[in-house]
């Protein structure tokens, strides 16, 4: 996506009382339908409150309000950000802070765009965190892809330095655009001068990350809410949302739905509500799936569930990144997931025998599954394999794939049946529904 914001994953601009309730994040954009430059991010915002007066609602140390908004990181592990940045903060020697806006993910938009469309909110953020961990020096990671937003966000650093807004430096870097390169370790490790792969060894980054310094890695959404939540406090944070998930989160919704969008929704919101704001499909939804091409393949009888970690966990599944893709009859399940897990297998950072050979082998026997191409002990041996990627991996990479696949062969059973008895289903030589990269590896590590 290289023109922000991008209209195939556009909000519609709404003011007045048709606006979205939820919306914090993206509330400037509903209300004027342009992105914020700085003046118009303080006119709404005012200025970041880097300093509290005693009395003042910020006043509260900004991990300690953190901490009690329950604010849980958005870039798919969901850890308690106040816990992240105690660990940086309690460490020896000055700290770095990374903003990881890479958003690999290739069904997510949701960084992107609302780095397009308030890049100052996120920006307040980062600046917020690297004061409260002791940092003066704040690397903003984007993918070298994304030439148009990388413009975008160096024009708003110039904004702030004209402002002299920020008491710490601000850094924009272009990264090699894999899948696994925004792993928190492969932006540590690529800013150390290194290929832009996962690392599975210790020491972590809150110990010794960039130049040996405690590093705190932060998604931009994150970081966002944070700079909301420092104005606001964590009362206000925990107006939206469920007690122990409280908040909203930012969903990009796609596949069979009128235009794919970045939704702003409230934690708690069942899955069905959300893709009623997408609608308009002519056929009825054969599953959805959630969390991404690392998530899991939900069947629609589950789309009454809320989208909270709590209650997708009972189904193996989580709401990661904030992704829905949902796939409408007819459609092959095992058509679409095989190309994902194709790509997977080639964005693989080759550092383990489970990206080397595991997540090839399993793709090319789902590839098989999907065609209808079945040998008698394809179904068996498929199910090993993907029983032992997980927890095998340098990284986390293998484990995403593992539950794609094993969600796939649940969801779609019947289909599985049909491909081993009679070969392939007549949905799976309709054109693919789901939009999936070239299965080709990274032109480059650095």
């Amino acid at each position: 996506m290289n023109s922000p914001p991008t209209a195939a994953f556009e909000p519609h601009p709404t003011t007045g009382p048709d606006a979205p309730a939820a919306a914090r994040l993206l509330a400037s954009w509903y209300a004027t339908g342009r992105p914020a430059v700085l003046t118009d991010h303080l006119r709404r915002h005012g200025p970041p409150p880097v300093t509290a007066t005693p009395g003042d609602r910020t006043a509260m140390p900004l991990v300690e309000a953190v901490e009690a908004a329950g604010l849980t990181g958005r870039g798919g592990a969901a850890f308690p950000t106040a816990g992240k940045l105690r660990a940086v903060a309690e460490r020896r020697g000055r700290a770095v802070v990374v903003v990881n806006a890479m958003e690999s993910e290739p069904a997510s938009r949701k960084d992107q765009f609302l780095l397009a469309v308030a890049p100052h909110l996120v920006l307040d953020g980062a600046v917020l965190a690297a004061t409260a961990v002791g940092s003066d020096t704040v690397h903003v990671c984007l993918p070298r892809t994304r030439t148009a937003q990388y413009r975008q966000l160096g024009a708003a650093l110039d904004e702030r330095r004209r402002a002299h807004l920020d008491p710490v430096r601000l850094r924009l870097h272009a990264l090699p655009p894999a899948y696994v390169s925004s792993e928190s370790t492969a932006l540590v490790r690529w800013l150390n001068g290194g290929p832009a792969r996962p690392r599975g060894s210790p020491p972590r980054a809150h110990e010794r990350g960039i130049d040996r310094r405690p590093t705190l890695v932060h998604n931009a959404e994150t970081l966002a809410h944070l700079a909301l939540i420092a104005r606001h406090g964590p009362g206000w944070f925990r107006q939206i949302g469920p007690p122990d998930e409280p908040g909203t989160m930012l969903v990009t919704v796609s596949g069979a739905v009128a235009a794919p969008q970045v939704l702003e929704v409230a934690l708690g919101t069942p899955l069905a509500t959300v893709l009623d704001r997408v609608a308009e499909r002519t056929q009825p939804l054969l599953a959805v799936l959630v969390g991404g091409f690392a998530g899991t393949w939900l069947p629609v009888e589950h789309l009454r569930v809320p989208l909270t970690r709590r209650d997708l966990a009972p189904l193996g599944a989580a709401p990661g990144a904030g992704v829905l893709v949902a796939l409408a009859q007819p459609a092959c399940g095992l058509t679409e997931t095989a190309r994902i897990l194709a790509y997977l297998a080639a964005h693989g950072a080759r550092q383990c025998g489970p990206c080397r050979f595991g997540l090839p082998a399993v793709a090319q026997d789902f590839t098989a599954l999907a065609a209808g191409r079945a040998d008698p002990d394809l179904l068996s041996r498929l199910r090993r394999r993907v029983g032992l990627l997980p927890g095998r991996g340098a990284c986390r990479h293998p484990d995403g794939a593992a539950r794609l696949a094993a969600s796939a062969l649940r969801t779609f059973a019947d289909d599985v049946d049909h491909h081993l008895a009679r070969g392939a289903c007549r949905a799976a030589r309709r054109p693919t529904r789901i939009d999936v990269p070239p299965a080709t590896p990274p032109e480059t590590w650095r």
